[in-house]
């Protein structure tokens, strides 16, 4: 972008895509929490607008659109409940019940199918079920064309705020979430390539990315709160948690100091 200013517009003028498609990813990934979303699709919208070029003649709205999606889809794999047995299973029974129901002229029994498939009716239950929790496509057409809208001057304030917080906190993050975030949502690096790099599994590096996604709401949450202390969402030690929240509060605005060196300090008295 050609200046930081520039740059901070078009993420204030779009924050409100990604609470829309934060919405309607979470109606049809309801496993999924839409806090949890919107905090993902927050940190792609900041990265969308420091990799923007507009002299490709490309909308920002259309280009950060598919960068939100992108790290939504990553985030849904990364948090998938079904295993590799599990989605053929899924695949081969809803097959054969297409099958049936095409001859039959009518839907196919549970019993049908599991003859058909030499399987128990259960078996054929379970995964009819499953099969009814998988998550559609994000892909909707409806959503190209979403105009952003302005937000009020009170609303920016708020989103300029808990831009400067993601940003110090993404900079907390211990060092190998820190290296993962930035290698997927600042270089756009393939989780693969990262996995051979670091000498880990592909689903150790996915899930040393939602655990960083998580910490950086657990940030977000604690800045934000009123009164009440947050629950907690990341999967961590309180000491890691603590000691994340410390290096916050060391490199941040006096604000961030004062909220985030408070929760260590009380961590520690308890």
């Amino acid at each position: 972008m050609s200046s930081r200013a520039e740059r901070n517009r078009l993420v204030e003028d779009n924050l409100p895509l990604v609470g829309y498609l934060a919405s309607e990813t979470h109606a049809r990934a309801t496993h999924i929490p839409r806090e949890e979303l919107a905090s993902v699709g927050a940190l792609a919208l900041v990265t969308a607008a420091d990799a923007f070029d507009p002299t490709l003649g490309v909308p920002f709205g259309a280009y950060a659109r598919r960068r939100i999606l992108g790290a939504f889809a990553d985030e849904m794999r990364a948090m998938d409940w079904a295993s590799r047995g599990i989605r053929k299973r899924i695949k081969e029974t809803s097959a054969v019940r297409e099958t049936l129901t095409a001859g039959l002229g009518r839907t196919a029994t549970v019993a049908e199918i599991a003859t058909a498939m030499a399987v128990p009716n259960d078996v054929v239950a379970e995964a009819l079920a499953d099969g009814a929790r998988t998550v559609v496509t994000l892909e909707d057409p409806s959503a190209h064309d979403l105009p952003a809208r302005i937000p009020l001057p009170e609303e920016s304030a708020m989103l300029s705020e808990r831009r400067h917080v993601l940003e110090h906190a993404v900079a907390a993050l211990p060092e190998r979430m820190r290296l993962i975030v930035q290698a997927v949502y600042f270089e756009e690096r393939p989780v693969k390539d990262i996995a051979e790099e670091l000498g880990v599994s592909h689903s150790a590096v996915s899930q040393q990315r939602s655990q960083a996604v998580r910490l950086l709401r657990d940030a977000l949450d604690k800045y934000f709160a009123e009164g009440e202390e947050p629950t907690q969402v990341a999967r961590v030690s309180l000491g890691v948690r603590d000691a994340f929240f410390a290096r916050i509060a060391e490199t941040g605005s006096s604000r961030l100091a004062n909220v985030f060196r408070e929760s260590s300090t009380a961590s520690a008295l308890a």
